[in-house]
């Protein structure tokens, strides 16, 4: 598909977007919420900022509170400083202890900056046991063209996705996990998406959980910008 091809292309060479680091916090006990963090420092001004997502796992859906951001507007303060203070904030949702002892698996992993992949499909065995006990999984991306938002008609075209889930067995389903009809707000003007990460846990006494990490490619200041959203389900 173009777009896989299209992914990285920028500005000029001399121009440059930031890429915000991910972090995978984890799953909380009985693996219904789903929480990580991006961060970095802004292209162009400097300034460090941190997001921490908390995610009810079954609605797909930000819990109350959240997304919990920081961004100092003072270059002289740290990333660390900053990522504290989010970090201060956002354990009132569950602590970080609770999120690591509740880590799963990283199932597959393609950063932003493979090239030898394919940035629109991830198939997966869902946890580290061989020979598999599991169904194994497909994630299946796609970009579609959307009506470009009032705010972003200065940038051109930009697109929505849709995620789909494939169960590989003979029989198995299909499920469309997400499509977007509009593009929201938090999100910026897109120019496109790519897989990153698919973390998975099997809680004691309960249904495992998963949760679909994207790479999301918008405008910044001195270059496209990636930042992350994620998708969340029960296996």
């Amino acid at each position: 598909m173009f777009w896989a091809a299209a992914f990285f292309l920028c500005a000029p060479a001399a121009s440059a977007g930031d890429v915000a680091e991910l972090e995978i916090l984890g799953f909380s006990d009985d693996a219904s919420i789903f929480a990580f963090e991006e961060y970095g420092v802004q292209d162009g001004s400097g300034f460090a900022y941190a997001n921490r997502y908390y995610i009810d796992v079954e609605n797909d859906s930000f819990l109350p509170g959240s997304p919990f951001r920081v961004l100092v507007r003072d270059e002289t303060v740290s990333l660390d400083t900053v990522r504290a203070q989010v970090k201060a904030a956002a354990e009132t949702v569950v602590a970080d202890a609770e999120l690591a002892r509740n880590k799963g698996w990283l199932a597959a992993y393609s950063p932003v900056t493979e090239l030898s992949g394919d940035p629109g499909r991830m198939a997966i065995n869902p946890r580290p046991v061989l020979p598999p006990i599991d169904a194994a999984v497909a994630f299946h991306l796609e970009e579609i063209g959307l009506a470009a938002p009032e705010r972003c008609a200065a940038f051109g075209p930009v697109v929505g996705y849709r995620l789909s889930r494939v169960d590989l067995e003979p029989g198995g389903a299909f499920v469309r996990l997400h499509q977007d009809e509009t593009i929201p707000q938090s999100r910026g003007c897109p120019l496109g998406y790519r897989l990153g990460a698919v973390q998975t846990v099997y809680p004691q006494g309960g249904p495992p959980s998963f949760a679909v990490m994207i790479a999301v490619r918008g405008f910044g200041f001195e270059g496209p910008d990636i930042r992350w959203l994620a998708v969340t389900g029960r296996l």
